[in-house]
């Protein structure tokens, strides 16, 4: 389906009022109604799916890079400083946040046209006969996970935000308050979309890229493990529901026992484009280059993120901090060293071989003197770096290609790629499974799972090699072996849990949504501010509010269109 997904487009319906001898049918046009044929409503799935990647650098949410990164401690904004896109700023910063930003604004309007699409589209389908439309409980489940994707981000990152589906008139949209419903009810609704998926979607597709039935397995299992923290008013989480926590092992369970999915060999398979759509990857967004459209459908949401040397040229944002550069390192026992990380900072001593570190470092971090995506001939320089006297000299890495790669395409000044970007891969999985063990006290239940994800790191050295054939960093890491290398007490468990979500998905997206959950964002950022900004002048009126920060604001612009309506999140 990747290029099914991005050939499609929406019929727009066009109403003209004009002179008679402009009176005649419109080419290119249609009623609305010649929408609802069997052949079109497929193509109004289609254009559904494409609201994913629908994206650009301003307001990107098929990654969650700005919202999710930099506000996490993994990165900083990057680019030419400060005022280079000072919205993220901003957001890095949290105490120069406001509630009149427009790529919030923006944000906000993007995902809700992608929500839009699929209410459409799903009205469409639900009055069509499955006797026309043989497709039709598959395409409703697709439908029901595609929302449920999109109002799950609106959720991490506003909290409380206007419910709306299919069965709601446009009329009444002005009516429905961004409170109409509950943490707990707008949670429930997310996850009956999930459930719906789950219900009425195949094990596998004919079409790469269509949601199948463990798809909506594993985003119901984030979705009930992101609500199993319960939060009051004020963003504290104040408890942990263990049913849901079952419910979320159970599902993990189906998933893993179905043998669909497993750990691609090598941990840089998952950010090179020949091995998309691999077993690793449980749902992505698919991108595509040379598909019949103009620009084909790029991953235009991290456009910003090549480095700045002639081979790409633009734009230097999205850096990882000297904190996770830190958090790599590893003890002599091969283990994270959870208490000391931070205490001596690498980054200014381009030393990577007098501490040893997590090979994941190379896969995640361009630094000077390191090959730049696997090529031994293509060494980072600090030159390839937008602002390295203000961020510091690296770059992320997952998310770019090699400028020879077939997905690779320049559209001046920007460029991008056509390579997937995965939504949740079966590494989330076991590490959900992991998470809820723990939580219910059945810790020593999660070590084989965290420990699958930690062995197949140790396992992706092959590819990390200078020209002279010698490893880039000093790799050293091992697993977890309870009572001979760790005790293994429910703590233990937590911090060694938060610790690997943090080093195998860093710079994918999620990290504050997991600190915000956990219900440790204040603490744990205030405490990285206070010695990051020690390192980083532009982080001098950095602090986060507990109580307010953990959520986006409500747009302005939200509240003043729907009159007063919507009520602004807590602090704000």
């Amino acid at each position: 389906m990747k290029s099914k997904i991005y050939i499609a487009a929406i019929i727009c319906v066009c109403l003209l009022s004009c002179k008679k001898t402009l009176d005649t049918v419109p080419q290119g046009t249609a009623a609305s109604s010649d929408l609802n044929t069997p052949a079109n409503v497929d193509k109004m799935v289609i254009a559904a799916y494409s609201a994913l990647g629908n994206d650009e650098y301003m307001t990107p949410y098929s990654s969650m890079w700005p919202y999710g990164s930099i506000r996490s401690g993994d990165a900083y904004k990057g680019g030419d400083g400060p005022g280079d896109i000072s919205e993220f700023h901003g957001y890095e910063t949290f105490s120069l946040n406001r509630v009149d930003y427009g790529p919030t604004d923006a944000l906000w309007f993007r995902i809700y046209v992608g929500i839009g699409r699929v209410n459409d589209a799903l009205s469409r389908v639900n009055a069509i006969s499955e006797a026309d439309y043989p497709n039709k409980t598959i395409r409703q489940g697709e439908l029901r996970f595609l929302r449920g994707h999109f109002y799950f981000l609106l959720k991490i990152l506003f909290k409380y935000v206007p419910y709306i589906d299919e069965n709601v008139a446009k009329t009444d949209y002005p009516t429905i308050s961004n409170r109409a419903l509950t943490d707990d009810a707008l949670w429930k609704k997310i996850e009956d979309d999930f459930r719906a998926g789950v219900a009425g979607l195949p094990k596998t597709q004919s079409d790469i890229g269509r949601a199948n039935k463990y798809a909506a397995e594993a985003y119901l299992a984030k979705a009930l493990l992101y609500h199993a923290y319960t939060q009051d008013e004020n963003n504290n989480v104040t408890g942990i529901d263990q049913a849901r926590l079952t419910e979320v092992n159970s599902l993990c369970d189906d998933i893993i026992n179905s043998g669909s999915y497993s750990l691609l060999p090598d941990f840089a398979n998952n950010f090179l484009s020949q091995y998309e759509n691999g077993k690793e990857s449980v749902f992505a967004i698919q991108y595509s280059i040379n598909d019949g459209t103009p620009q084909g459908r790029e991953d235009f949401g991290h456009e910003l993120d090549y480095p700045m040397n002639q081979e790409y040229g633009c734009c230097g944002f999205h850096v990882p901090s000297n904190n996770l550069i830190n958090a790599f390192k590893t003890d002599n026992t091969g283990l994270p060293m959870f208490a000391t990380y931070n205490n001596a900072d690498v980054e200014p001593t381009g030393d990577y071989k007098t501490n040893s570190f997590d090979p994941r470092i190379d896969h995640t971090v361009a630094t000077p003197g390191h090959p730049y995506k696997y090529r031994a001939s293509f060494i980072f320089q600090t030159s390839w770096a937008r602002a390295p006297q203000v961020y510091g000299p690296h770059l992320s890495m997952k998310e770019t290609v090699l400028p020879d790669d077939p997905a690779f395409k320049k559209f001046p000044p920007f460029m991008s790629s056509g390579k997937n970007w995965a939504i949740i891969r079966y590494a989330d999985v076991l590490l959900f499974k992991a998470e809820a063990l723990i939580e219910m006290g059945r810790q020593l239940e999660a070590v084989p799972l965290i420990n699958q994800v930690r062995q197949r790191a140790a396992n992706s050295e092959t590819l990390l090699k200078q020209a002279n054939g010698s490893a880039i960093s000093n790799y050293k890491i091992d697993i977890y072996k309870p009572g001979v290398n760790c005790t293994w007490s429910q703590d233990f468990a937590r911090q060694a849990l938060r610790f690997e979500r943090r080093l195998e998905f860093a710079m994918e997206g999620y990290r504050f949504f997991d600190l915000v959950r956990w219900g440790i964002a204040a603490e744990y950022m205030n405490s990285y501010f206070a010695v990051e900004k020690t390192r980083k002048s532009h982080l001098q009126d950095a602090i986060f509010k507990k109580n307010r920060d953990e959520y986006m604001p409500i747009p302005l612009n939200q509240i003043n269109f729907s009159k007063g309506l919507y009520k602004q999140n807590a602090g704000w």
